[in-house]
């Protein structure tokens, strides 16, 4: 790979990292961008995963280093997730190239409407859900990132704030449960020949520090901050579901 291309893995790493942590997408910046630099869908998929994973690390310590720790209240959804995400990633990665490009378009399409609905202040369904309602949310959500990832930043904060989390806790879990998630999906790909590992470390670099910058954003600006990049999140996913770019 050309220091160009290096230089672009971590600058969209970082880019990435930032938007994943405030809001969640960002790997619809990062895959691309893989793909765009020659990997096929599958391996651009599995490779994009080592640097979410050390982007919710980072932005966990970030989080927890300024008070606003997602850890414990991240525990009683880790479960569902955990499974859901190993499930999700060994079906996906049974797929070739082409049969992920046409699962992420129709994964794309199907988060188009709840993401559309946006994301409300404090939520009350959450307090009405069942533990069965709850436990499949979550491995839903599970299901979802450990397949295809993207966008699942933004199910969680739907899912949080309807819980009643106000959007700044709600990122700090969020940042706890994608980082778990990944770690469990990782290894599913790693053991498919899924990684490369050269790519993937240049833009673990920008992943990692964009989920420092993204946590200490959070904190500083609140609710204020997080919004604006919540609805450029939402309408930059929607044109991508859409084609529009």
């Amino acid at each position: 790979m050309s220091l160009l291309e290096l230089i672009l893995l971590v600058g969209t790493g970082l880019v990435a990292g930032v938007i994943n942590t405030l809001a969640g997408g960002g790997s619809l910046l990062s895959v691309p961008l893989l793909v765009f630099l020659g990997l096929p869908g599958d391996l651009a998929n599995g490779t994009n995963r080592i640097g979410v994973a050390m982007q919710g690390i980072s932005a966990t310590w970030q989080f927890r280093a300024d008070g606003v720790s997602g850890v414990r209240a991240a525990i009683p959804v880790l479960v569902p997730v955990a499974l859901g995400s190993l499930v999700g990633a060994t079906a996906v990665a049974q797929l070739d190239a082409r049969a992920f490009e046409r699962v992420f378009g129709i994964a794309m399409l199907v988060l188009l409407i709840p993401t559309l609905r946006g994301v409300r202040r404090s939520g009350v369904a959450g307090s009405s859900w069942s533990p069965l309602l709850r436990w499949s949310v979550f491995f839903g959500i599970g299901f979802y990132g450990g397949a295809i990832q993207a966008g699942v930043g933004l199910l969680l904060v739907m899912a949080l704030s309807r819980s009643g989390y106000d959007l700044v806790r709600a990122n700090s879990i969020k940042v706890v449960v994608v980082a778990s998630l990944t770690l469990v999906a990782v290894p599913v790909f790693v053991a498919a020949g899924q990684v490369m590992w050269l790519p993937a470390g240049f833009l673990t670099l920008g992943f990692a520090c964009g989920g420092v910058a993204g946590a200490r954003i959070a904190v500083l600006g609140g609710e204020r901050v997080i919004r604006p990049v919540l609805g450029l999140a939402v309408v930059g996913l929607a044109g991508r579901m859409l084609g529009l770019y």
